[in-house]
């Protein structure tokens, strides 16, 4: 511990629960590492698993208490109870946080329990790092928002910019040939769960097909795993109205996604939280024109771009959807703001923001020094199932036998 930087420059390093192959913020975090190195920095990336096409980019987030020193700068990608993060919390670097966002853990009751504890607990620890970092990031100004109202007094934001790359290779021939014909494509891309309310686009389709023709067809690109009731709910919603021509594919590949978005005539969203919805872009990139529910992120995600809905009856969606289908100067003009919005986003200096982050807390007074007990997350642990009790199990909270000291009752 305390390993002495090898320049007048303090080391940044990243730490992180788990560093994918592909997602966003696995990019992310591998841009930062290379803006960083470029910029003359040490960087390493510390995190608790990885997948074996990146592991060589990374090291075990208990090499970090090695790499430490009060000089140094953490950038800690806040994720579900990590245990990455807690040694994290507990070293005595300076601390830059940067928030992808949890999911209310309301979306999930009665669909997966385990993670609805997962986020309600992830949304109760980030309470616990306000007096431990310097500065705060949001990816986006929704975040960045949601920060601010937790407590943290210094924020910012690291904007997303997202690579396509990924959607620059040949695209499936054979899903192309089944699907480039005169029907039109509607298309969602996003993971089946619940707050994305994939329940919501089979209606509107249905709302659609009904009253403006049946030529049409859902195409619902996304993974499942762990969300099976969700997608059994699906299907069943999708065979008691009788709804043909709805394919749900599940995880693609690079090139059957790439085929999905060009044949599609329109993405579909009625998420109701995002933190940013990098598939929005990915549709302007692939210039499908774009309808999205007003919700959490997304307009800001949307920046004046495409077509925005703030009412869920599906014959006001349908009725728009069809406005946009059948109006190919309307659809040239949604194109054309979706180009714009993309250059704004493409042209942002993601470097010069996160540069400009480190130097700020470099050159900011240091915060006083967390105190950490040997026992603090047993102790907070214990905390937030205490908390969970009082809050979805009172009759249960109210039998515990009360503290020393205390009355008969518990608060």
């Amino acid at each position: 511990m305390n390993s002495q930087p090898s320049s007048s420059r303090p080391a940044v390093h990243q730490v992180l629960a788990t560093l994918s192959y592909g997602d966003a913020i696995g990019n992310e975090a591998i841009g930062i590492r290379s803006a960083l190195h470029s910029a003359g920095y040490t960087s390493e990336i510390f995190v608790e698993t990885s997948d074996r096409r990146v592991e060589s980019l990374c090291r075990d987030y208990r090499e970090l208490i090695d790499a430490s020193h009060p000089d140094n700068i953490l950038i800690h990608h806040f994720s579900i109870g990590s245990r990455a993060s807690r040694v994290a919390y507990a070293l005595p670097d300076r601390m830059v946080l940067v928030y992808h966002n949890i999911t209310p853990p309301e979306y999930f009751v009665g669909v997966h329990e385990d993670l609805v504890q997962f986020c309600y607990s992830g949304r109760r620890e980030l309470r616990a790092y306000p007096p431990r970092c310097d500065l705060a990031l949001g990816d986006s100004e929704f975040n960045r928002q949601e920060l601010e109202n937790v407590g943290f007094s210094k924020t910012g934001v690291l904007p997303v910019v997202p690579s396509f790359a990924h959607l620059d290779e040949t695209p499936d021939l054979t899903l192309v040939s089944e699907f480039d014909d005169e029907k039109l494509n509607i298309l969602f891309v996003g993971r089946i769960i619940p707050n994305k309310r994939i329940e919501d686009v089979i209606r509107f389709y249905h709302a659609y097909r009904v009253k403006y023709g049946r030529n049409v067809r859902l195409l619902l690109i996304g993974a499942y795993g762990g969300f099976e009731s969700y997608l059994a709910s699906l299907h069943h919603m999708i065979a008691t109205l009788r709804i043909p021509d709805v394919h749900i594919f599940g995880h693609v590949s690079n090139a059957e996604l790439t085929a999905c978005y060009d044949v599609a005539d329109l993405f579909l969203s009625a998420s109701e939280h995002e933190g940013f919805c990098v598939p929005l872009i990915e549709a302007f990139y692939k210039q499908v024109p774009v309808m999205a529910y007003a919700a959490a992120a997304v307009p800001a995600t949307m920046d004046g771009a495409g077509v925005l809905y703030d009412t869920k009856d599906p014959r006001h969606v349908a009725s728009i959807m069809n406005t946009v289908l059948s109006d190919s100067v309307l659809q040239d003009e949604i194109l054309d703001s979706q180009d714009a919005a993309l250059n704004r986003l493409q042209n942002t200096d993601f470097t010069a923001a996160l540069l400009g982050a480190v130097e700020r807390v470099g050159r900011s007074a240091r915060l006083p020094r967390v105190a950490i007990r040997w026992d603090f997350w047993q102790r907070f642990n214990e905390w937030e199932h205490l908390e969970e009790l009082r809050l979805y199990r009172p009759s249960v909270y109210k039998a515990l036998p009360p503290k020393p000291g205390e009355g008969a009752e518990n608060p």
